[in-house]
């Protein structure tokens, strides 16, 4: 491709590229022509009942105020998906162009123009026009209603794009794939904040969101939308700036974009250089907290899992969301005034999951672990260490979370037996989890966002539901004990008692299961290997 290539013949060359490489793409395999039809009849079942809902809106009060504050969170969402899911969309990394002899600007407008071609684009434009027909009032209204939503497309793929090009040699590079392990967090976050917000806004109305909309009316592309209902209502002028708002935000994206896309393809890629300054400082901070961990076997078979846990983008995924989803469950149930204080058993039930599969997260280095193994102590201090591993985390988190929820029910009696039961949850679930762990093995992909490599879906399935239902049936008798104390006449004078003796529950439970699930490891060694290698 010469230099000379005019913009338009750029923009067919790009978008037939794009074409060719999302057809190329679905002929690999039955498999993902299958998943590719499901999520875009999903997604376009999804935008059609979205748009005849937003058609229904015409008319209501606060039609204006739902809209605008639905193609805000549109325009967030476009602006923070490239950081979460960097390979969503490889077909239009600008790093593949960058031996090309192209400018920057026709080269912007032709990938600007191929961004257009895709579900996510035609979802979102079905969104924004339901949104301006919501509000559209009079034949001023339309005819601008026509431009909002050309702006307001633009300015969703442009900031998009904008931020993907800015932050492509981070998230390109290995260190910087980690910023999806975010995604978790901030999707456990934001449903819960849905949640809260839908209940509120069913108990006092659509009202709330005026003083939100007030705001938002003028801040790209929700402003392009707002212009649509300011010619509804005559106001011309606050019109024709929000619109000028619109465009000057679209001129800006693309310029910036342009500048982004310039230094990208002309400086060199140092992301993943790393200082001998970066590196002293990070060794010495680690140093300190190993002293910490016994010698020996298990303060190695220690430090190497809480080192997964950091450094790992699976690993640190999982955690990440167990984390945030043991915390957000029983914190904003609470909130709500919904909420009970054995919510808090979400803590360790979520933590207690990381001790499934543990072999699968060394995947083919399992190999190395598998040559020190050579009897059934063996194998016993090394699932030893990794329940405690996970355990130097989950004790205290499982202990914060339940004094969190407890003091925002102001249910502070509750606190003993509540922490019992889920110390006695989470010894169950070590339990399980080492002898799943070692019956029921599967690999994990490092590359992607699979969790499962191919043909061991199964194995998964019958490794975390079937450990979790063997978890709750040991739990049996603890929870039978507090629904007794909670029932009878006196019972909550003993309801302490739950506290050291679910702990000791819990612990009696996590050795047996230890001792049980060593000699099948030991026996195994050669099947677990090939199962975690797999992938």
């Amino acid at each position: 491709m010469s230099g000379a290539t005019s913009a338009p013949g750029l923009v067919s060359v790009v978008v037939r590229l794009k074409l060719s490489l999302l057809r190329n793409g679905l002929r690999q395999s039955g498999g993902r022509r299958a998943a590719y039809a499901a999520s875009a009849g999903f997604t376009l079942l999804f935008a059609a009942l979205q748009l005849t809902g937003l058609i229904a809106l015409r008319g209501h009060a606060h039609a204006e105020s739902v809209v605008v504050l639905l193609v805000a969170v549109l325009g967030l969402g476009w602006a923070v998906m490239p950081l979460f899911f960097p390979g969503g969309d490889e077909t239009l990394d600008p790093t593949r162009l960058v031996m090309l002899p192209l400018r920057p600007r026709p080269l912007v407008r032709a990938l600007l123009a191929a961004s257009l071609v895709g579900i996510g684009p035609l979802f979102t434009m079905l969104m924004l026009v339901g949104s301006v027909v919501a509000v559209a009032h009079g034949a001023a209204a339309y005819v601008v209603a026509v431009v909002a939503v050309v702006l307001g497309l633009l300015v969703c793929v442009a900031l998009a794009r904008a931020v993907a090009t800015a932050n492509v040699r981070l998230l390109t590079s290995r260190r910087g794939r980690d910023l999806a392990v975010l995604s978790g967090l901030v999707i456990a976050v934001g449903a819960q904040v849905v949640n809260f917000g839908a209940q509120r806004l069913g108990t006092t109305g659509l009202g709330q969101l005026d003083p939100v909309a007030d705001v938002l009316r003028w801040l790209p592309p929700a402003s392009a939308v707002g212009a649509v209902d300011s010619v509804s209502e005559g106001a011309y002028a606050v019109a024709a700036a929000q619109l000028a708002l619109s465009a000057g935000a679209l001129a800006g994206l693309v310029g910036v974009w342009a500048r982004s896309l310039t230094r990208l393809m002309t400086s060199p890629d140092g992301s993943t250089l790393r200082t001998a300054e970066r590196d002293t400082p990070d060794r010495r901070g680690t140093a300190g907290w190993t002293r910490l961990l016994p010698g020996g076997r298990t303060g190695t078979v220690m430090e190497r899992g809480l080192r997964y846990v950091w450094r790992d983008p699976k690993t640190k995924a999982a955690w990440v969301t167990s984390l945030a989803i043991g915390l957000i469950v029983p914190v904003f149930n609470a909130l709500q005034g919904t909420g009970s204080p054995y919510f808090a058993c979400f803590a360790a039930g979520m933590l207690g999951i990381q001790m499934y599969n543990q072999f699968g997260q060394d995947t083919s280095a399992f190999w190395m672990v598998a040559m020190t193994i050579s009897s059934s102590r063996d194998a016993y201090v090394e699932l030893r260490a990794r329940a405690l591993a996970l355990l130097v985390i989950a004790l205290p988190y499982t202990t914060l979370v339940t004094v969190v929820t407890t003091a925002l029910l102001g249910d502070w009696p509750k606190l003993p037996e509540v922490l019992g039961l889920s110390l006695a949850l989470l010894g169950a679930m070590l339990t399980t989890g080492a002898w799943t762990s070692a019956r029921f093995p599967y690999s994990i992909p490092q590359e992607g966002y699979k969790n499962v490599a191919p043909g061991q879906t199964g194995l998964a399935w019958i490794s975390v539901v079937g450990g979790m239902v063997s978890a709750a049936l040991l739990c049996a008798p603890v929870i039978a004990l507090t629904i007794w104390l909670n029932v009878s006449a006196g019972g909550d004078a003993w309801s302490w008692l739950l506290l050291p003796g679910g702990a000791a529950y819990g612990t009696a439970l996590t050795l047996l299961g230890l001792r049980l699930a060593a000699p099948r490891v030991a026996e195994r060694l050669p099947e677990i290997l090939t199962a975690v290698s797999k992938g």
